[in-house]
């Protein structure tokens, strides 16, 4: 039990560490959410509607070793916002 702990926390630092990513053409993108079932759906509808669909990236991730959502069969995904320049 103290292994499988060790081991989803070490699976959470490591997601924790996910903050941005830049896409092929050199856009930045923002993590804003990693999850996944009724939150992830409320989170996307919510993240939409403030930023435009066109901002927006979705990606599935990989349950593995997240014991609920492997359990359930389950996707986890992350939520990424698109990083635009303030108007001035």
């Amino acid at each position: 039990m103290v292994e499988e702990d060790k081991a989803h926390e070490e699976l959470l630092d490591k997601e924790a560490k996910v903050r941005e990513k830049v896409d092929e053409r050199g856009g930045k993108w923002r993590k804003v959410y990693f999850g996944g079932g009724p939150h992830f759906r409320n989170w996307l509808e919510q993240t939409i509607e403030l930023c435009g669909k066109e901002n927006v990236q979705i990606e599935e991730v990989d349950s593995k070793g997240f014991q609920c959502f492997e359990e359930a069969g389950e996707k986890m995904y992350r939520i990424w916002v698109k990083e635009t320049k303030p108007q001035a």
